[in-house]
């Protein structure tokens, strides 16, 4: 069977982190990948779908946590998994990015020693964190809190970039504990390109290569205050003129838009395409083909860094931030958008950018070799 390994997921970022490692494991004749669905964040189009894109398996284990505020959902979730942990005994636990699932199963593995068998001492699960060092500095943040408390009860740290390393050791940890594999988000990509290039979604929506943007809007502090939102709403009408603009609506915004009595704002606007949330393929179809992406996603800022596409993130600050400094992303406020629209279509616009060391589509196998070593 190979030597047990949870691969924890929770939201659809989670997905696409996970299956270059879980196909990574499942070839090698050591490794037993078991995929552990939380079940925080639940939508057909945004986790079902996703698996099918990935050649994920049905996960091995579901949660069924379900919504809540972030003390429900951390708490579920880890009295969910103590009860897995106690069946299961994994050797290892990989949780990944920065949602309540991610320190939950964490704080399940640290605080939860096997009962001794045949006189043997206790023993822990080895945690690995997945996208360590990432840091906002903004507390207010959820996600930042969710990110430090990983980073500090986890045996080994794997890296994205050299500045999660210089976070993890301004902070005090030791060398030993950080591991910098790369971008794992890469290897999804280039292990999907393929079947992303084949599809013309953008098509289907009557929409122009290089000539729409993306919109992808989600946090809360962009869309559940009704104020913020309407101008929201405004800016997108006043950047429709500019070039048309596709937007797959998360359920939060949606939800939120309906209730406040906007979805009219900006759905009676032509030039507006307001679309269901995509499959991981579909989306990265239209991302590939747009000429800019307008978010206040994280993922994205690095996909948009490694194919070269100009993206506007909707935030105060990044837990990216090699993505503004090497790459192609701009923090901007939301008054800031149609200048920077209006600068990225102009005919001098020149996009300097580099894609980051490690940035490769090998990530996954760097991830293997470590956990081999760690295991060993």
């Amino acid at each position: 069977m190979g030597k047990k390994i949870h691969l924890i997921v929770a939201a659809r970022p989670n997905f696409m982190k996970v299956a270059p490692l879980y196909h990574a494991l499942k070839a090698t004749d050591w490794a037993n990948p078991v995929i552990v669905h939380t079940g925080q964040h639940y939508d057909i189009n945004m986790s079902d779908a996703f698996f099918t894109d990935l050649k994920l398996p049905e996960p091995d284990i579901h949660l069924e946590v379900g919504s809540g505020s972030h003390a429900e959902q951390t708490g579920r979730v880890m009295i969910a998994y103590e009860e897995i942990l106690k069946k299961e005994s994994p050797e290892l636990t990989v949780v990944v990015g920065d949602v309540n699932s991610t320190i939950a199963c964490a704080m399940a593995c640290s605080k939860y020693h096997y009962p001794p068998e045949k006189n043997l001492p206790f023993t822990q699960t080895k945690i690995v964190h997945l996208e360590a060092g990432l840091r906002s500095f903004d507390r207010g943040m959820p996600e930042e809190i969710n990110r430090i408390l990983t980073d500090t009860i986890s045996d080994v740290l794997w890296t994205p970039s050299e500045d999660g390393d210089e976070n993890l050791i301004n902070e005090g940890v030791t060398k030993g504990k950080i591991v910098r594999i790369g971008n794992i988000m890469i290897d999804s990509l280039e292990m999907m390109r393929a079947s992303i290039e084949k599809e013309n979604v953008c098509e289907e929506f009557n929409l122009k290569k290089s000539n729409y943007a993306v919109v992808t809007l989600h946090r809360p502090s962009n869309v559940d205050n009704k104020e913020t939102l309407k101008k929201i709403c405004t800016m997108l009408n006043e950047t429709a003129e500019l070039l048309p603009l596709v937007f797959p609506l998360h359920p939060r915004t949606r939800k939120n838009l309906e209730e406040a009595g906007f979805m009219q704002l900006i759905s009676n606007n032509e030039r507006i395409t307001l679309v269901e949330p995509q499959s991981y393929i579909r989306f990265m179809s239209l991302v590939f083909n747009c000429r800019l992406v307008i978010t206040d996603s994280g993922g994205i800022q690095e996909e948009t860094t490694y194919i070269g596409i100009p993206c506007l993130t909707i935030r105060p600050n990044t837990e990216r931030p090699i993505t503004i400094t090497q790459g192609t992303n701009q923090l901007c406020t939301i008054a800031d958008i149609n200048s920077r629209v209006k600068n990225i279509l102009s005919a001098d616009y020149n996009m300097k950018y580099k894609v980051p060391d490690l940035w490769d589509g090998y990530t996954a196998d760097r991830a293997v070799e470590s956990i081999k070593k760690i295991l060993e």
